[in-house]
C-alpha cells in the first residue's frame, strides 16, 4: 500500500512590513506569482496590505519559513521587517468567535482593528498599549489584541504609540473588516 499524500488545507497568510507608507512595495501579482512557485496552491490576495489565502499541504511552521526566506530574495525589502503569521482557517475563525462582544458590531461608530501576534503573546504586549479613556479599548485574545477606538476621536487615540515599542515588530494590524473577509475568502475556497 502507498503513503495516502496529506490534503492541501486552506491558510491565511498575513505578511507584515510590505506596502506600508509607500515603502517596501510588493505588487499582489508578484506576491502570487511568488508563492506558486513555492509550490502553494490556490493563491490569492486581498488588498495590497500582505494578505494572502492560499492551500497547502505543509504545516503552518514550513510555510512561514519558506515566505519569509523568499520574499527578500524575490522583492527589495528589508528583511528586518518582514515577519509572517500563517493561520489555519480554524484559527482565524477562533479570532472572530472570541472577540469582546460587540466588538466591530458599530463600523459606523468604531474603528475596529485585530492587532495578530507573531511569536509572542498577549500577556507579553498588553502593557505596550495605553488606552486613552473614552477613546480607546483593548482587549486580549489568543494570538491577538481587539483594539477599538472611537471614529470621532480617533486623532486623540493612543494606538499609534505602539509603533515606538520594541514588540510592535511582532505584531500586524488589520482592520477588522479585513479579518472577517479573509474568513470569507477561506470559506469560499473550502467549498470550491
Amino acid at each position: 500500500m502507498s503513503a495516502k499524500k496529506k490534503m492541501d488545507e486552506s491558510h491565511v497568510v498575513l505578511i507584515r512590513g510590505i506596502n506600508v507608507g509607500g515603502k517596501y512595495r510588493v505588487p499582489m501579482a508578484g506576491l502570487k506569482e511568488c508563492l506558486e512557485q513555492l509550490g502553494f496552491s490556490n493563491v490569492s490576495t486581498y488588498i495590497a496590505s500582505g494578505n494572502v489565502i492560499l492551500e497547502s499541504d505543509k504545516g503552518a511552521d514550513e510555510i512561514r519559513a519558506r515566505i519569509e526566506e523568499a520574499l527578500p530574495e524575490s522583492f527589495k525589502l528589508d528583511d528586518e521587517l518582514i515577519r509572517v503569521l500563517v493561520l489555519t482557517r480554524d484559527q482565524l475563525q477562533a479570532v472572530i468567535d472570541n472577540k469582546p462582544q460587540g466588538f466591530g458590531e458599530q463600523p459606523e461608530k468604531y474603528h475596529s482593528d485585530a492587532i495578530f501576534l507573531i511569536g509572542i503573546d498577549s500577556a507579553q504586549v498588553m502593557p505596550v498599549f495605553k488606552p486613552r479613556e473614552g477613546v480607546d479599548k483593548v482587549w486580549p485574545g489568543d494570538g491577538v489584541i481587539y483594539s477599538q477606538r472611537l471614529s470621532s476621536q480617533r486623532t486623540k487615540s493612543r494606538l499609534s504609540r505602539i509603533m515606538a515599542t520594541p514588540e510592535y515588530k511582532f505584531m500586524t494590524i488589520r482592520s477588522w473588516s479585513t479579518t472577517t473577509k479573509l474568513l470569507e475568502m477561506t470559506e469560499r475556497m473550502r467549498r470550491q
